[in-house]
């Protein structure tokens, strides 16, 4: 891959999109001659992963290596201009970087490049005209070429909508394989969503793999194909300002960072607005063949096996987390057959449009808007039909923020009462059961994919929600009380409880 960087600030601006694929364990092998920019390249991504325009960024030349402890990842600048012998690497801890972190290599030739067989090359020359620069990219493993050419499509997409010469801000994303970032460009601002098809997983028992099984999007066609259906009903979503639908690239409306927290607490008017919001959608007449870019997506039901096997995450990660031993078959028998008396009648009720991911983070707050368009939906890719209970428990059992029992009853409350007026028959007792059920069912799934997340992909901040998570399963089994499930949860619920999370 060959670019032509017009001035200094192509080439700062080419190091926040090259910065903004890295990864834990990437070396980044720099070379070129004196002033042909190496020094701009490195300052410009360090700057980039730092999130911090000042950065101070010394040049390693006499101290051989500058390291960064950074939020996104750990980064090690090397420079080995002055090193004599290659096995002097060994001693600059290249590979104790690397089980952590990110090294940027300038001189890599004077190295061996044995130690770092998979890096990325970056060789930078002057270029024709003045002050231009030529780099050119090589890939040494399937994960950088893979890069690359994603890196090709969104600077294609950039230029294309008139975006290259924007300034890159980085967004945090969610759990997904799904990245953003924010760019700024003479007071306007969007935001660019990469969103890659669904990779390869592993297969379950039945034959399908997880996300088949619980309706995953497999790729950005459902994003754009329930955000046109939300906004024909008139739901706030992102518009769609510039799309490559075949790569999963998108350039968005920029609904800025407000959600509907403030300082990590619950905004009761917000909250209020969010399930009058909800329940307005569930009042709305939905159709299950949705279409974007000359594409179908059909929403799947919302049924058995998807709620059995996102509550299975539960089995098969917290609990082993929690009481140091897998699940019995017997065990594993016994909990299926527990959630199958518990959901047979919440599935009977009348199906809607569910968004399934209903909760703080992906509720944006606009505070320049009014009414109901005062929230911003979005990560609904993944919305299914079924019972309405699901994106309530969702909210009122809101995963990312500690909501206080007078609040959760008010807006269970608010629910009901909209609902009685939508549908002619109401029954809100069953609904505050179904409420009650999903929102177990919800956070079995939720205690399993976060120890998942910690254990299996290194990602330990979601470990700090354990707490309050195991405190929406002990409300939800005071409202159900004594049902065949309960044993399953005694690590929960005893008062014995071993608190790993919490220590």
């Amino acid at each position: 891959m060959k670019v032509l960087l017009e001035d200094q600030r192509a080439t700062e601006l080419f190091a926040a999109d090259l910065a903004e694929l890295l990864k834990e364990g990437d070396v980044l092998a720099l070379s070129g001659d004196l002033g042909t920019g190496k020094s701009t390249l490195s300052r410009a991504l360090l700057r980039h992963l730092a999130a911090d325009p000042h950065l101070e960024v010394p040049s390693p030349t006499f101290t051989l290596v500058q390291t960064y402890d950074l939020t996104r990842m750990p980064v090690a600048h090397f420079d080995l201009y002055r090193i004599e012998e290659p096995e002097e690497l060994e001693e600059l801890g290249l590979d104790e970087y690397l089980e952590t972190g990110v090294a940027l290599i300038e001189w890599p030739e004077m190295g061996d490049p044995s130690y770092w067989p998979e890096a990325l090359d970056l060789k930078l020359i002057e270029g024709t005209e003045p002050d231009t620069r030529e780099i050119t990219l090589t890939a040494n493993s399937e994960s950088w070429q893979n890069r690359l050419d994603r890196l090709a499509a969104r600077r294609a997409l950039l230029k294309d909508a008139g975006w290259i010469d924007a300034e890159r801000e980085h967004v945090q994303g969610d759990a997904s394989m799904r990245t953003y970032f924010r760019l700024h460009k003479e007071g306007e601002t969007v935001v660019f969503m990469d969103s890659p098809p669904t990779g390869a997983e592993p297969l379950l028992p039945s034959g399908k793999t997880y996300g088949e099984t619980v309706h995953r999007a497999k790729d950005v066609t459902a994003f754009f194909a329930i955000g046109n259906a939300l906004a024909e009903q008139g739901f706030r979503v992102p518009k769609r300002l510039a799309a490559d639908p075949e790569n999963g690239l998108a350039l968005l409306e920029d609904f800025g960072d407000q959600i509907i927290t403030e300082n990590g607490e619950a905004v009761k008017e917000r909250y209020e607005l969010a399930i009058d919001d909800i329940a307005r959608l569930h009042s709305c007449d939905w159709k299950t063949e949705l279409h974007a870019d000359g594409k179908t997506h059909q929403l799947k039901s919302c049924d058995f096996e998807v709620l059995i096997t996102e509550a299975d995450l539960y089995l098969q990660w917290y609990l082993p987390y929690a009481n140091g031993k897998p699940a019995t078959e017997q065990e594993s028998k016994d909990y299926v057959e527990a959630w199958k008396e518990l959901l047979e009648l919440v599935l009977q009720s009348e199906p809607t449009l569910l968004l399934r991911d209903y909760h703080s983070p992906n509720i944006m707050w606009l505070p320049e808007e009014t009414g109901l368009n005062k929230l911003g939906l979005i990560d609904y890719q993944d919305a299914m039909v079924g019972p309405a209970a699901y994106d309530v428990a969702s909210l009122v059992y809101d995963a990312r923020v500690d909501m206080p029992e007078d609040l959760q009853e008010h807006l269970l409350q608010r629910y009901c009462d909209l609902a009685r007026k939508n549908k002619p028959i109401f029954d809100e007792m069953a609904f505050r059961n179904a409420v009650a059920v999903l929102a177990l069912q919800r956070n079995a799934k939720i205690l399993g994919a976060f120890v998942r997340l910690d254990k299996q992909l290194g990602k330990p901040k979601y470990m700090e929600m354990l707490p309050r998570i195991r405190n929406y399963v002990r409300q939800c089994f005071a409202q159900l009380g004594e049902v065949s499930l309960k044993p399953m949860f005694n690590v929960i619920l005893s008062s014995n409880e071993t608190r790993q999370s919490d220590s």
